[in-house]
């Protein structure tokens, strides 16, 4: 058992109140896949063969409409399990998964978890929390793409990231654009050029400033207002 997969596992939400026999039963049966950046992990519609934890890197999860457009759900990285559902009701993946950097996945069977909520149904338990948890933000999702205009979507995704990883700088808040603005316009259901003209209209009025994938928000408070603006 080595020690980055011990940590892999004891880090992830399910599995942190198990011994570390429990987790050796895990690591015994792992499998360690390697993904380059864009390589599919499952597919939409195809039988589930069990979950995985990421060891390292970021996953994309999503689904293709039928035009062909896609619609990101989440983007889980190291630390997150993934394809909990379909390992529990039986029924095929509900969504694509793929890699969006270079990442290293535990693959664990079907066969394999179930046995361990058998004999531990705290794990059950975890399940259903991130599922709900999952839930909800589906939900929001849903009322996001059904009630808000691109314009409010944009400065929400950025108000986000802000949030989420930015440094206070003298000029402002500071952080990096995680993806293209392709992806981007695919984790907020609208088109590139949207995405572009909006963070263009942000940067002409002065609430940010644009730099690449660098991005400055020179006035939180206008970005907020932004966000709560639903008109």
């Amino acid at each position: 058992m080595t020690a980055s997969r011990y940590s892999s596992l004891k880090d992830v939400a399910l599995f942190r109140d198990l011994s570390g026999a429990e987790l050796k039963f895990f690591l015994d049966r792992a499998v360690s896949l390697h993904y380059a950046p864009g390589q599919s992990i499952f597919v939409e519609g195809d039988p589930c063969e069990g979950l995985y934890v990421i060891e390292s890197g970021e996953v994309k999860i999503f689904r293709i409409s039928p035009n062909g457009r896609e619609q990101i759900l989440a983007i889980e990285s190291a630390g997150a399990s993934i394809a909990e559902l379909p390992v529990f009701d039986g029924g095929n993946y509900p969504a694509s998964a793929a890699a969006l950097t270079e990442s290293t996945l535990l693959h664990i069977r079907k066969k394999d978890f179930q046995e361990l909520c058998l004999a531990h149904p705290q794990v059950a338990l975890k399940v259903v929390k991130v599922v709900g948890s999952r839930l909800r933000r589906m939900v929001d999702l849903i009322n996001e793409l059904s009630f808000t205009s691109v314009r409010h979507r944009v400065a929400g995704l950025l108000l986000r990231l802000a949030e989420d990883t930015g440094k206070a700088t003298e000029h402002g808040i500071v952080f990096v654009l995680p993806s293209t603005n392709q992806e981007l316009a695919a984790q907020i259901g609208t088109v590139r050029e949207l995405v572009s003209r909006n963070l263009g209209r942000l940067q002409s009025i002065g609430i940010i400033r644009l730099e690449g994938r660098k991005v400055t928000v020179r006035d939180l408070k206008a970005l907020q207002t932004e966000v709560e603006d639903r008109e």
